[in-house]
């Protein structure tokens, strides 16, 4: 069973003690307890944890969909919400800071762990979907470099590039793409260079 450290950001002194003893019954690691939004700041920027369970309601300057927000634009971190029913009207603020779930209070300990696991699977696939797109970003980039007019010598086949250098056209594709070249000699030229070695004409 997979085991994720996790911070948790709750008001409640009593509640944020369950849901710490909750979530080491599961063997999951909990990095600290901050009461309001400030201290979860400071305690991300000391020990990033894999996950933050986040109370919306939150005394202090900040409450939870505020630093939230402040977390998702400093790091790459799935955020899951703690909300009771009556805090419907906050949701659709929260909702601007995508989080990755939502946990209703009173919860069980199914609730957590499900939502826990949710949470970091979707996470998990937004980062290989992020990766997948940035690669094909940078194969497009080079394909990109390989389109257009390019000047080509009329007499010797050499290609010239951006920075007025004459290469082999051979190298420049080399350079800009990652095609590998291997030499050979087609028919024709081999019946101009090396007449007795060509074969004969079918």
């Amino acid at each position: 069973m997979e085991t994720f450290r996790i911070l948790i950001v709750e008001d409640e002194g009593i509640v944020a003690l369950q849901i710490k003893h909750e979530l080491e019954q599961f063997g999951h690691a909990v990095t600290g307890i901050c009461n309001s939004g400030e201290k979860a700041l400071e305690s991300v920027e000391a020990v990033r944890p894999d996950l933050v369970l986040m109370d919306i309601k939150l005394s202090g300057v900040m409450d939870g969909v505020e630093t939230a927000g402040i977390l998702s634009a400093r790091h790459d971190l799935p955020i899951v919400f703690l909300t009771a029913h009556s805090e419907e009207a906050m949701l659709e603020r929260a909702s601007d800071t995508e989080p990755y779930g939502y946990i209703v209070k009173p919860f069980d300990t199914t609730d957590l762990q499900v939502g826990i696991r949710m949470a970091i699977r979707k996470h998990q696939a937004d980062r290989e979907k992020m990766r997948l797109t940035e690669a094909l970003k940078q194969s497009l980039e080079k394909v990109k470099l390989l389109s257009g007019y390019l000047p080509i010598c009329m007499s010797c086949k050499k290609i010239r590039d951006d920075r007025g250098y004459w290469e082999a056209i051979e190298q420049y594709i080399s350079r800009h793409s990652e095609a590998e070249f291997t030499h050979g000699i087609c028919p024709g030229c081999m019946v101009k260079l090396y007449p007795g070695y060509a074969p004969p004409p079918s």
